[in-house]
């Protein structure tokens, strides 16, 4: 999958810009704070409908405006695809090749991203929260039925969440077995998902871990609770956790059990990677999982995902950012920095500079009259 053109307007700091991306290594580069990060951002949002930085699209509209609107030209292994979306304070309106879509689910897979900047260091070192959040996001580019899974299983869950505020005790009993088999069935299928999904990324990042690191250390990706057996035998051992969990979940007023609690466990050399990992080995261990993604995407779908790199190299001595420019040459890939020639190593490039919220575009003077 190839991004050719990306055109915003009123998003973030931009009032109307259109970018045009080379099939290889794209640099975004310019002074901090100009909207390189925004422009990367926009790519990530056409291809999954979200962003990693905010969870409200309001945010993502330029200040005095009353929408935004981004689209993008693509080409991948079926043709070319039209994608666009439309932001504004009462909601947000999706597009595919000029059709408008009912549902936002099937925006996802036109056009497949992995996103990795510093702060994804979050995905090692924080909660359960942003592990969720990254496979949530991985395999719903890959399988548009785990994303209607997924929203089938949060407004369930909202539901029986709200049965257990109910101040009869009795009543609340005797109704959630309603809310608990069509939990199951959800939950079920989006563990299933993660299970056999989260086998590949192991591997796959285990392999890119040990290029980055030289074969110093090993590293191993697992669910925190296993769920063997077949899809039907999971939604059975669902079914047997919540009923055994009522008395607590009525204490709590929430469901305390099912796929909206699980977590990856992460291991460097079979020690838990959150609390034994330098900063250092948690930015080798996430970018070992986004190249993962990479891996699994070409793996699932046949072809390569956009790759944005977002101010990553800085953050690399000069022998691992050797390392990762030479695993990224057969994708596409939109990097930022500020300084291009510091961090290339001599790798060739699509150059793009930004200047508050512009594309500058290097002038070319007219060749000069000969004189007479």
């Amino acid at each position: 999958m190839l991004i050719k053109k990306l055109t915003l307007e009123n998003f973030r700091n931009y009032e109307n810009e259109t970018f045009e991306f080379a099939d290889g290594l794209n640099i975004l580069t310019g002074r901090n704070a100009q909207g390189k990060t925004n422009c990367a951002e926009a790519v990530f949002y056409l291809c999954t409908g979200a962003s990693l930085r905010i969870r409200h699209d309001r945010q993502l509209i330029r200040r005095g405006a009353e929408r935004a609107i981004l689209s993008a030209e693509a080409v991948g292994r079926y043709g070319h695809v039209q994608l666009k979306a439309v932001l504004s304070e009462g909601g947000r309106e999706l597009y595919v090749n000029g059709n408008k879509l009912s549902r936002a689910v099937d925006f996802l897979g036109n056009m497949r991203s992995v996103f990795f900047s510093p702060g994804e260091l979050r995905l090692i070192q924080d909660g359960p929260d942003e592990r969720r959040r990254f496979l949530n996001l991985s395999i719903s580019q890959t399988s548009r039925d785990y994303g209607a899974a997924l929203l089938r299983y949060n407004r369930i869950l909202e539901q029986r969440n709200n049965l257990l505020k109910e101040r009869d005790a009795g009543f609340v009993l005797d109704t959630l077995s309603v809310w608990d088999g069509q939990l199951a069935a959800a939950g079920a299928h989006i563990l299933a998902k993660r299970r056999d999904y989260l086998a590949r990324l192991s591997g796959y990042a285990a392999r890119a871990h040990a290029h980055l690191s030289d074969n110093a250390e090993k590293l191993s990706l697992g669910m925190d609770r296993e769920y063997p057996g077949t899809e039907d035998e999971v939604k059975e051992r669902l079914l047997a956790e919540l009923a055994a969990n009522y008395e607590r979940d009525l204490r709590l007023g929430y469901t305390s059990v099912g796929p909206h609690r699980d977590d990856i466990r992460i291991t460097i050399d079979g020690q838990d990677a959150r609390g034994y990992c330098s900063q250092g080995q948690a930015r080798t261990a996430a970018l070992s999982m986004k190249f993962a993604e990479v891996e699994i995407f070409k793996e699932l779908s046949g072809e390569a995902p956009v790759l944005i790199l977002d101010d990553v190299l800085s953050e690399l001595d000069l022998p691992r950012r050797k390392k990762l420019l030479s695993y990224i040459r057969d994708v596409q890939c939109i990097l930022t920095c500020t300084h291009a020639e510091r961090v290339l190593a001599g790798e060739a490039s699509s150059k793009i500079r930004i200047q508050a919220g512009k594309i500058v575009r290097d002038r070319v003077d007219a060749p000069k009259a000969d004189k007479a």
